[in-house]
């Protein structure tokens, strides 16, 4: 794990919440999600009915709400057509997943080890609740997580990149921001979940591919990891989370 910023090393003692988003976060997901998107678009005859690609699902859909993709995407449908499509579009979706959704490596450990702390856990994300209720199921998480928040829960326009649901989970679960770390990634271009993050006010662990480093940075992450197996190391105690810079954590603890 890399450091990105200034932050201190936390420790377990002071450590109270971890916020995790979900898709690219806690599961390899947006596959699924493009074949998806491209069946129904092709089948609509969007984009003069060739396939969209990967590039421009990355662009414009991974990372947000289902309320901004259908502004983008189709600017003068009514609401109750958008409506129709999305609840299309995330059935062929929960198909896809069931298929073979894969959690990003290292996920589970992390998770024992958070569990085994006492450490207050939540899932956020800007995802429908039936959609990251999903996810989280075929993971196998649906005990470990005591809340998810959706974009849903969030008032009109104030999902990710606004704070709002982050700060909506650390009042839930009572937390403080000093004392919480969010999970979140940039296996994309979009980095609404780091923006998120940051203007809540927490260190954000940004679990991010080498070319993506330059945008995870300048969107303010605190650390970056490949995978989950780079934040947590074998050698973890019940002391300190680390005293090595590749296994460190961030704090906002002076």
């Amino acid at each position: 794990m890399e450091r990105s910023g200034g932050n201190g090393i936390c420790r377990a003692a002071s450590m109270e919440a971890l916020l995790f988003d979900i898709d690219g976060t806690m599961c390899v997901s947006d596959p699924f999600h493009h074949r998806a998107f491209s069946e129904l678009l092709q089948g609509l005859g969007y984009n003069g009915g060739a396939p969209i690609t990967p590039e421009f699902g990355m662009a414009h859909m991974a990372g947000r709400s289902n309320q901004h993709i259908g502004r983008f995407i189709f600017p003068d449908w009514p609401q109750q057509r958008l409506h129709a499509f999305f609840s299309e579009k995330e059935a062929l979706f929960a198909l896809y997943a069931g298929e073979g959704l894969q959690e990003v490596l290292g996920l589970r450990e992390l998770c024992r080890w958070a569990r085994d702390r006492g450490l207050k856990r939540a899932a956020v994300t800007n995802a429908p609740r039936a959609n990251a209720e999903l996810m989280i199921g075929i993971l196998g998480l649906a005990d470990f997580f005591q809340l998810v928040v959706a974009g849903e829960d969030c008032r009109e326009g104030r999902s990710k990149p606004c704070p709002d649901p982050y700060l909506r989970a650390l009042a839930l679960l009572g937390a403080s921001a000093e004392r919480t770390i969010i999970f979140d990634t940039t296996l994309t271009d979009s980095v609404v979940d780091v923006q998120a993050g940051v203007a809540a006010g927490m260190p954000v662990v940004a679990i991010a591919s080498e070319s993506r480093e330059a945008k995870v940075v300048a969107a303010g992450a605190s650390m970056i990891a490949r995978d989950y197996r780079d934040a947590v190391a074998p050698k973890i105690d019940s002391e300190l989370i680390a005293v090595e810079p590749h296994v460190s954590f961030p704090s906002r603890i002076e």
